[in-house]
């Protein structure tokens, strides 16, 4: 089967295409044909460490979606022709295996390149937004780079929540293009000037939960637009700027709440521990269609490089996805 693998060093990338035998499922595992898979940034990102040390080569790929094939010792549930998604390693890739903790059912009327942009993001997003960050109805969310993927599914997950949401962005384009999905205040800055406009904006109150997909860059500022009693969530860097000034006095006063969110040091069983809870809570708004995953663009299996490009230079609004080759 046809599978990427990247090599990552200490400054840079580099994709390879390969030829590697298919997986065999093992014990609780499915082994999947891929029908799309979907970019994440922070897995191309030099120091977010996903893919281990620098210096080795590993098949990259972080969620996706496809039909069952085969199902390990011990699976019950599942058997071939299910439609499923999930997060799994090496999943730009003709097969794919998916340990069933991690597997989720694909709603009837989403598509295979709809259902590949959910598992990792929105389970980022429910991280930050519900199990960390106690996102309540009517209180406000701000977003630092709100049209990423991630900062997306926030958008998206936070209105169903109830919140009222805010990001910032360096398009003005890009904010109006998310008006539609529900943003209540789009901040056009890439600098670390926006906290007067959110105070003004909260009637001087801030903002209580907060999600920074930029970096060190902002972390300062976003202490000034927080709430009292406030969540603050780290979720990427890519500023590439890994120290900030923090404001003791504030979060003191403040009563602030910091906390990351990342799945690089975590055991499979934690990671998979709120697949169920987002399964019960998330899934059904994605089914009823009051979730629906934002495509920025859908590419052919050869074109990952175009795809890759794309997504670091910063022009994708919502997800870019990797649309598989035909079934032979």
């Amino acid at each position: 089967m046809q599978s990427y693998w990247m090599l990552m060093t200490e400054t840079d990338t580099a994709v390879e295409l390969r030829e590697v035998p298919v997986p065999q499922a093992g014990p609780g595992q499915l082994l999947v044909r891929m029908r799309a898979a979907s970019l994440n940034r922070g897995e191309f990102v030099v120091g977010h460490g996903l893919h281990g040390k620098a210096g080795s080569w590993k098949a990259i790929g972080g969620e996706g979606a496809g039909e069952v094939v085969a199902t390990g010792a011990g699976v019950q549930g599942w058997r071939p022709g299910d439609r499923v998604m999930g997060r799994c390693a090496g999943a730009f890739s003709e097969y794919a295996l998916i340990d069933v903790a991690e597997a989720i059912a694909v709603p009837p009327g989403l598509s295979w390149e709809e259902a590949s942009a959910i598992p990792l993001t929105f389970l980022v997003a429910f991280d930050m937004l519900v199990l960390q960050g106690r996102l309540k109805a009517g209180e406000w969310l701000l977003v630092n780079g709100v049209s990423s993927g991630v900062g997306v599914a926030c958008l998206q997950l936070g209105k169903v929540l109830g919140g009222k949401v805010a990001g910032t962005s360096g398009s003005a384009a890009k904010l109006a293009a998310l008006e539609p999905l529900g943003l209540d205040a789009g901040l056009p800055t890439r600098a670390a000037d926006f906290a007067a406009a959110v105070l003004e904006l909260s009637g001087q109150h801030g903002a209580d939960l907060i999600v920074n997909t930029v970096g060190g860059t902002v972390f300062a500022e976003n202490i000034r637009a927080a709430a009292f009693e406030a969540r603050l969530a780290t979720v990427g860097y890519v500023d590439g700027v890994l120290h900030a000034d923090l404001d003791l006095g504030a979060l003191h006063a403040k009563r602030l709440t910091l906390f990351g969110v990342s799945n690089k040091l975590r055991t499979k069983a934690q990671r998979a521990a709120a697949v169920p809870r987002f399964t019960a809570e998330v899934m059904p708004h994605i089914a009823a269609g009051r979730i629906r995953p934002q495509i920025d663009r859908v590419c052919d299996f050869a074109r990952l490089q175009e795809a890759k490009a794309r997504m670091e230079a910063g022009e994708h609004i919502g997800k870019i996805v990797l649309r598989m080759p035909a079934a032979a």
